[in-house]
């Protein structure tokens, strides 16, 4: 099982209530919407390769030169 981490985050109001809206909306908690919008990102950009529905892994620099 993966460790979470904390980490103490800023951000602007309106993003926040748009964040908490579309958790509502998703069933989800504000932080799990969070995780699931940062991965998403990290997966499309091709930083990290997706291994599970939830578990991504780290992409070597070689690997992406490919």
């Amino acid at each position: 099982m993966t460790k979470k981490k904390s980490f103490p985050l800023r951000i602007n109001e309106d993003v926040f209530l748009a964040m908490q809206r579309w958790s509502d909306d998703e069933l989800r908690s504000l932080n799990a919407q969070i995780e699931f919008v940062l991965r998403k990102a990290l997966v499309d950009s091709g930083r990290v390769k997706l291994t599970q529905k939830v578990v991504t892994e780290l992409v070597d620099d070689v690997e992406k030169k490919s």
